[in-house]
């Protein structure tokens, strides 16, 4: 028999404990656990929100990659509006020369081909050069509801109506009628190129043919039947999305051989169009009802941070504040139950264990926290009935009672330092939800609004400078995001799941929006780069009401309600590794 070494070029390692030197995938013995152990990268698969179109619109066409895509045609009515997309925004460009909807299409963002369409005569075929559309040669047999693939210079057209089994060749001058599919049918997607393409489902269909370049032959179904769905990819490399009955979220991915579910769309929907690959693809517009213009990322298999568990707080609680870093934290206030109390436990974390230290002055829940372990400010809270102004700064010994906020306020965020921090909305919504304070060390001063709804329950993180507020009830849960540069506030891009009494970590270009409520306790964690959020790993421990320090790279987690009241506390690493033991 072969042995480890032999296939690895090296032993076993022993390891009293975790081996923090193993690289992905290598096996070593935990004497302490005395079990087998290996790690390997954790990696995530995911739709994300992406920039909304600037027309939302149904039955349109779709070219190109994730960050170079092309829409144009679709309905309400037959459209003739084309819009680029670089990676975050939509842009409008030159119109087709004929408004469509229900088209086929083909190519990439600089260089894609339009064809058939719910237009009178609907062969009509047009070319996009990067700036402006040409007409060029018409279609065999005018249809509406066909799937295109390929390239500005060769394309396959096939299905649709009236011609549901046709298929038709583009040389990039004519196009020529070569063998039908074995299965007419419309409504249906397609991938691939003019010698390797790929059609799946249509009309009442969870079918799948497979096309050589002559013939059409028979593979494995879908998993769901649907149509009007979304597809891209290769004939060996697919991913195929969305669809009706209804407006479905499920997306299934090919491998050459058969389909097998992977992620949900964030928003189920039908009549929507697609670009990109199997591993990173782009969705966008659609109908669930009404007309859509959302926008949504694919990406798999992508490395992202991890969630490990770390040391419970002494009190379990819910609502408190935090600050710090991930090996350096603290918690304070919040409320507990049974009994129902309102907490001035103040506890210190050391990355590994929380220590119980002096207590805050008044003893609150839902107030809002900024600082270091050192060097931290409490402002805000709620003491029955009545919501608070009162803040406090902490010396890393004791907390000291200093300038109230000029609006009190509880389920306010808060970020930046015991010197310069923000104070950012709060209930009550309706007087207190667009208010924003600025803390000098001393004294807290009135400055400009939030741009977008009123809103309580949020989360935020940065400086005085730059920082970003997001998420929040509205109602109803918020996916709202905005930037602060000093001055005023910006809306930018969305979250893509809405939800409230969550907590945040980093600063106003790197960021983690973690766990919250989005009708129950959520394990959901979404990083932003300064443009987009997108999914990151889970929580271990779904919760609501938590607190948090640290960066999007290494951040902590802590307490909450799952409901119950939680003492949990879980660190996050990006780069991430997921340690697996091995079982008999």
């Amino acid at each position: 028999m072969t042995t480890y070494k032999e296939v690895n070029g090296t032993a076993v390692q022993n390891f009293a404990g975790d081996y923090t030197g193993a690289v992905d995938g290598e096996l070593w013995f935990n004497s302490t656990a005395t079990t087998f152990q290996y790690k390997f990268a954790s990696t995530l698969t995911s739709w994300s929100a992406g920039g909304n179109l600037n027309t939302a619109r149904f039955d349109l066409g779709g070219a190109g990659t994730q960050t170079a895509a092309l829409a144009f045609g679709g309905g309400n009515g037959n459209l003739a509006l084309t819009e680029k997309y670089n990676g975050s925004t939509w842009t409008e460009v030159t119109d087709l020369n004929t408004g469509r909807s229900k088209l086929a299409a083909a190519g990439t963002q600089t260089a894609a081909l339009a064809f058939g369409g719910e237009v009178p005569p609907s062969q009509q075929t047009e070319l996009f050069n990067g700036t402006n559309w040409t007409e060029v040669g018409d279609m065999q047999v005018g249809r509406e509801t066909s799937a295109g693939c390929g390239t500005s210079t060769a394309a396959l057209d096939f299905g649709g109506s009236p011609a549901p089994n046709s298929t038709e060749l583009w040389n990039g001058t004519n196009w020529t009628e070569v063998n039908n599919l074995n299965t007419g049918r419309q409504q249906l997607a397609g991938c691939g190129i003019t010698t390797a393409a790929l059609a799946f489902g249509g009309n009442g269909y969870a079918l799948a043919e497979l096309w050589n370049g002559t013939n059409w032959t028979e593979v494995a179904d879908l998993n769901t039947e649907r149509a009007r769905l979304g597809g891209v990819g290769t004939s060996t490399n697919a991913l195929a999305f969305g669809g009706a009955p209804g407006g479905k979220n499920e997306t299934e991915s090919w491998n050459g051989t058969s389909w097998t579910e992977t992620a949900n769309m964030l928003t189920g929907r039908h009549a929507l169009a697609g670009a990109g690959t199997s591993t990173t693809a782009l969705a966008f517009g659609g109908f669930t009802p009404p007309a859509s213009a959302l926008t949504e990322e694919f990406n798999a298999n992508v490395a992202v941070g991890a969630w490990s568990t770390g040391g419970n707080l002494n009190t379990a609680r819910r609502f408190l504040a935090g600050a710090g870093t991930q090996t350096a934290a603290l918690g304070f206030g919040g409320y507990s139950t049974p009994p129902a109390v309102n907490q001035n436990a103040t506890e210190l974390y050391n990355g590994s264990s929380w220590t119980e230290v002096n207590n805050l002055q008044t003893a609150r829940a839902r107030l809002a926290g900024a600082g270091t372990q050192t060097a931290a400010l409490a402002f805000g809270g709620i003491i029955p009935p009545g919501i608070q102004a009162l803040t406090e700064t902490w010396n890393g010994t004791n907390w000291t009672e200093v300038g109230d906020l000029n609006d009190a306020r509880s389920e306010v965020a808060g970020c930046g330092t015991n010197t310069a921090a923000l104070a950012i909305a709060g209930a009550p919504r309706a007087s207190k939800g667009k208010l924003t304070e600025l803390w000098n060390g001393s004294s807290w001063t009135e400055v400009n609004d939030l741009t977008g709804v009123s809103r309580n329950a949020l989360a935020g993180c940065g400086t005085t400078t730059a920082a970003l507020a997001f998420a929040g009830e509205g109602p109803p849960n918020l996916v709202l995001t905005e930037l602060w540069n000093g001055t005023n506030w910006t809306a930018v891009n969305t979250m893509s799941t809405g939800r409230q009494k969550l907590t945040g970590a980093g600063i106003s270009t790197a960021a983690l929006a973690i766990g919250g409520d989005g009708g129950s306790a959520s394990a959901l964690t979404e990083s932003w780069n300064g443009t987009n959020w997108t999914a990151a790993a889970d929580l271990g421990t779904a919760r609501s009401g938590l607190a948090s320090g640290g960066t999007s790279s290494s951040a902590v987690a802590f307490g909450g309600s799952t409901p119950p009241d939680s003492a949990a506390t879980e660190e996050f690493t990006d780069p991430g590794t997921i340690t697996k033991t091995l079982t008999s």
